[in-house]
C-alpha cells in the first residue's frame, strides 16, 4: 500500500480522507501543488512592489478595519498579529482527530494557488501532520463565516512559535517542540496569516469526522434493528422489494433489502406468526433508516465539494491578474448541512430506542423487561430510561444552529452563519446515538435468548456471539453500567466497510 499522499487538484472524497488519515499515511506535496503554491506567491509579491493600491487583507486591516491601509514594511508584523489577536478560542479541546483532519484540508485547500501563501508554510503544516504535531485547537470560538477565524488561528499560531501542541503524547508550548526539531518559526509575508484563519477546515473537518461515524451508524442500525426484530419475533413482510419499488426512495429501497439480506435463512423469521403486524419502529425501519441514509448522501455531496475548494479571502487569480474579495469563507452550505445531519442521526437514536421500549414491554412472549423473576429483578427496566434521556438530549440538540445569526465587526459581518457550533453538536449527536444503538443491541440480544433453541440468519448469529464475548447474558439484577459500556465499546470497535 502507498504510504504517501500527494497533495494535487486530483478530486478528494471522504474514502479517501478516511484512508488517509485512518491509516497513517503522510502527506507531501505533488509538483502540480508546489507549481501553482509558488507561481501564486511570485505573483503576488510582484502585485505588492508595483501596486499601491489597498487591497483587503493585504495591506488593509481586517473586518470592519478594512480601510485602514498598512504600510510595506509593517506587512508581516499585520499578519502575525492577526494570529495571535484572533486566538481566541474557549471550552473544550478539539479531538485530535478532528485536529488532524483539519491540518489535512488547510493544506489542501492552500494547495490550489488561489491564496498567496509561501510554499514553505505550506510544507511547515505538513511537516506538523507528518510528525504528528496536533496543535491545541478549542470548541468555541467560531461564528462560521469569516471563515472559522478563532480555532483556525489556534491551528496555525505554531506556525510562528506560539500556542501549544501536543506532541509525543504531551501538551507542551509550540516553541519547545519547534525547537527540538529544529525547526525555525514561519516569518509571515503579506496576506498569508488571513489566509491561514480564513476558511472553513473546522466546520469541514468536523463534518468529514461526523460523516464517517455516521455511515457506520447507519449500518450498525440496520444490523441492530434487525436482531432486535428477531428478539420481538417480527415479521419480514415489510421489507419486501414491491412495497419499497413502489416508493423507490434510494436508502428506503436499500435498507428493505439489506434486512432481508440479514435475516436471510433465519429460523425465527420463517417461523408461523400469530401477529398480523408490527409497531411502526419494526415495520417501518426502512422508511426511517433509508431517509437517513438519503441524508447523508445529500450531506456528503457538500462536503466533497467543500473539501476540494478554496474557501480563504481574498482570492487570487494569476492568469485573470485579480485578486478579488468575495466571501467563500462562509459557512451557510455547511451549516445547513451539519443541521441535517443532526436532525436525520437523532432520528436513528429516536426510532431505536421505541425498538428497545417494545422488547422490554412484555410482549410477544418475552418476559417483562426481560429478565426472569421480574420483580424480585428489575431486569432491562432502566437502560430504557438511560436511552429515553439521550434521545431527549438528542432532539433539543438537533434544533438548528443555522437559523441562528449575529452582527460582528461592527457591523461589516452582518450575517454568519453559526456552522462551528452546527458542527460541534453534530458529533455529539453522533457520539449520543452511538450509545442509544448500544443498549439497543444490550436489550436486542437478550431478547433473541428467549427465542432458542429457534436460530436466528447466520449473520445474525455471528454478530451476537461476537457480542456475547464482551457482554454475558443477565440472569439477575447486576450493575449494568459496565454492560452499557462494554457495548459502546463493541460498536466502536465494529469494523465497517462501507464508507464511498
Amino acid at each position: 500500500m502507498e504510504t504517501i499522499h500527494y497533495i494535487s487538484s486530483n478530486l478528494l472524497t471522504l474514502a479517501h480522507v478516511n484512508e488517509i488519515i485512518f491509516q497513517g499515511k503522510k502527506l507531501a506535496l505533488s509538483e502540480e501543488a508546489i507549481s501553482n503554491i509558488e507561481k501564486c506567491r511570485s505573483y503576488l509579491n510582484a502585485k505588492m512592489q508595483a501596486n499601491e493600491t489597498p487591497i483587503y487583507g493585504i495591506n488593509t486591516g481586517f473586518g470592519s478595519l478594512c480601510n485602514v491601509k498598512i504600510s510595506n514594511e509593517n506587512l508581516s508584523q499585520l499578519q502575525e498579529n492577526l494570529m495571535k489577536s484572533h486566538a481566541c478560542g474557549t471550552g473544550d479541546e478539539v479531538p485530535h482527530e478532528v485536529v488532524k483532519i483539519m491540518l489535512f484540508l488547510k493544506i489542501q485547500s492552500l494547495s490550489y494557488g488561489h491564496s498567496g501563501v509561501q510554499l514553505q508554510t505550506v510544507e511547515r503544516l505538513i511537516d506538523f501532520y507528518n510528525y504528528d504535531i496536533l496543535p491545541v485547537v478549542y470548541t468555541q470560538g467560531s461564528l462560521g463565516a469569516s471563515g472559522d477565524l478563532s480555532p483556525l488561528a489556534h491551528l496555525c499560531l505554531p506556525l510562528i512559535g506560539e500556542g501549544e501542541v501536543y506532541y509525543d503524547g504531551f501538551r507542551q508550548p509550540a516553541h519547545k517542540v519547534l525547537g527540538k526539531l529544529k525547526l525555525a518559526p514561519i516569518v509571515l509575508q503579506s496576506k498569508e496569516g488571513l489566509a491561514l484563519l480564513n476558511g472553513t477546515q473546522f466546520m469541514s473537518a468536523y463534518g468529514v469526522y461526523n460523516l464517517l461515524q455516521a455511515e457506520k451508524l447507519a449500518y450498525l442500525a440496520d444490523v441492530i434493528s434487525a436482531v432486535s426484530l428477531e428478539g420481538f419475533d417480527g415479521r419480514k413482510e415489510p421489507f419486501t422489494d414491491l412495497i419499497h419499488l413502489v416508493r423507490p426512495h434510494k436508502g428506503q429501497v436499500n435498507t428493505a433489502a439489506r434486512m432481508l439480506s440479514l435475516l436471510e435463512d433465519s429460523e425465527i423469521i420463517a417461523q408461523p406468526k400469530a401477529h398480523v403486524q408490527d409497531p411502526y419502529s419494526f415495520r417501518c425501519i426502512p422508511q426511517v433508516h433509508g431517509a437517513t441514509k438519503d441524508t447523508l448522501d445529500f450531506v456528503k455531496k457538500v462536503f466533497t465539494t467543500e473539501i476540494n475548494s478554496v474557501t480563504d479571502n481574498p482570492n487570487i487569480f494569476v492568469g485573470e491578474d485579480l485578486i478579488i474579495s468575495g466571501g467563500n469563507f462562509h459557512g451557510q452550505p455547511l451549516a445547513l448541512a451539519l443541521d441535517y445531519l443532526g436532525i436525520a442521526l437523532a432520528e436513528l437514536g429516536n426510532i431505536s430506542e421505541r425498538r428497545t421500549y417494545q422488547l422490554i414491554s412484555g410482549l410477544r412472549g418475552l418476559p417483562a423487561f426481560l429478565v426472569q423473576n421480574p420483580g424480585l429483578n428489575s431486569g432491562f427496566m432502566i437502560p430504557q430510561y438511560t436511552a429515553a434521556s439521550i434521545v431527549s438530549q438528542n432532539k433539543q440538540l438537533a434544533t438548528p444552529a443555522s437559523i441562528d445569526s449575529i452582527v460582528s465587526s461592527n457591523g461589516q459581518e452582518d450575517h454568519v452563519s453559526m456552522g462551528a457550533n452546527a458542527a460541534t453538536k453534530a458529533l455529539k449527536i453522533v457520539e449520543n446515538v452511538e450509545r442509544i444503538l448500544a443498549i439497543e443491541l444490550f436489550n436486542a440480544a437478550q431478547a433473541l435468548e428467549f427465542r432458542r433453541p429457534l436460530k436466528s440468519s447466520d449473520f445474525i448469529e455471528l454478530f451476537v456471539k461476537a457480542y456475547r464475548e464482551e457482554v454475558s447474558f443477565v440472569t439477575e439484577d447486576r450493575i449494568l453500567h459496565y454492560d452499557i459500556e462494554k457495548s459502546i465499546h463493541f460498536l466502536k470497535s465494529f469494523q465497517v466497510e462501507e464508507i464511498k
